[in-house]
């Protein structure tokens, strides 16, 4: 142990010791030997990567033309082109894309590492606030650097990045298209029912269905305080499949809820209900979530996103939170076997509001629906005061 020890002793001694005030903890290294890249020193091999670079620009060119070409003649969708198992549109756009982004890419790099002048520098480290001399002397190595970095010199280069860059701009003005119809063209043309923004499926004499199990529903299955998800009958009919079904039933989502008629404290809503049960979008007017969040004794419903919360006695106003508009109620009847129906569509878009969304108050629209819907609803037992 004691030689140990020794050995130890002997090779502390071997350094002598330092001190920090009066000796240099190291030596300055000094910059390494600078060694000149080949396309330096040899005319050839600057051209060779010069071609180099402008054949990474051509080909990211292609793949830019090339991605719009498979946009308009590879069929995309269920029923598109399919290769090895995968859709074809979305394989095509999506390597072509790809590679348009990744040879202009190569290009820039390879035009950095070969072709810009590479020259090292050094500088000492220097207070952060500069001098007015020190910026000018800035602003004067920024026009030496876009010397030195050829696109002056190099015009052939400098155009042929220039053109592939913007030929990457295609790719983003087809895409364009795929934002599709304008709401008002849709609504227009209705492909299927209640297309567009302003409509739902629900209609005149659509009964009133359980959400899930499309059972129909009377005012007698109700008690005081059930809130109840629903749908219109024509989710559950068969006329409607794929996407089509899957917008309709986001749109027409339904709550109702039966509440003492006493504790009505609208005309409209009274107007719009039967025997108390009333009908009101299911999708908020803040930002488009579902709500079903019942408070029974108040009649308020709560939005649990971020806490609107509307008055289901008093035409779903709005009482506290974000959202800026009441819910919109769907008026109700009851057809001549005792199901709960619509007597029309919703008197006013459901959901957020977007661009050519008018809000109106709530008599407004109680006034403008009487005019279009109310000698028709009576076949269902409408009539003023509530049912």
């Amino acid at each position: 142990m004691s030689s140990d020890l020794s050995e130890i002793e002997k090779h502390d001694d071997s350094h002598p010791e330092l001190n920090a005030h009066t000796d240099a903890l190291l030596p300055d290294p000094g910059l390494h030997e600078h060694h000149w890249r080949p396309t330096d020193v040899d005319p050839k091999a600057e051209k060779r990567a010069e071609r180099q670079v402008a054949l990474y620009f051509g080909l990211s060119a292609i793949s830019s033309v090339l991605f719009v070409v498979a946009y308009f003649l590879v069929e995309p969708g269920y029923d598109g082109d399919v290769w090895a198992g995968y859709g074809a549109s979305n394989l095509t756009l999506g390597l072509t894309l790809g590679f348009a982004l990744l040879f202009l890419g190569i290009g820039v790099i390879q035009w950095a590492r070969k072709l810009v002048v590479d020259v090292e520098h050094t500088e000492e480290r220097h207070p952060a606030a500069s001098s007015p001399a020190t910026r000018e002397a800035a602003v004067a190595e920024l026009k030496a650097a876009l010397n030195e970095s050829g696109l002056a010199r190099r015009p052939f280069l400098r155009n042929a990045m220039l053109g592939s860059a913007a030929l990457l701009g295609l790719p983003a003005i087809v895409m364009l298209k795929d934002l599709g119809q304008t709401n008002a063209q849709i609504t227009k043309e209705q492909p299927y029912p209640g297309a567009g923004l302003e409509h739902t499926v629900w209609d005149a004499g659509v009964r009133v269905v359980r959400d899930v199990v499309g059972t129909p529903i009377r005012p007698g299955d109700l008690e005081v305080g059930d809130l109840v998800n629903a749908e219109p009958a024509t989710i559950f009919d068969g006329s409607l499949h794929g996407a089509p079904l899957q917008i309709a039933k986001s749109k027409a989502a339904t709550i109702l809820l039966r509440m003492d008629p006493n504790d009505i404290e609208n005309d409209v809503t009274r107007n719009w209900s039967v025997n108390g049960i009333v009908a009101y979008s299911k999708i908020c007017t803040h930002v488009g979530c579902p709500i079903s969040l019942n408070e029974r004794t108040t009649h308020h419903l709560l939005c649990p996103c971020h806490q609107s919360t509307f008055d289901l006695a008093d035409h779903g106003k709005v009482i506290f939170g974000p959202a800026g508009r009441h819910l919109p109620q769907l008026p109700l009847g009851v057809d001549s076997d005792g199901f709960l129906v619509a007597l029309s569509d919703y008197p006013e878009p459901v959901g957020v509001s977007y661009w050519e969304r008018n809000t109106y108050d709530i008599d407004e629209i109680f006034d403008e629906w009487s005019k279009d819907h109310a000698a028709d609803a009576e076949q269902y037992g409408y009539k003023e005061g509530g049912q």
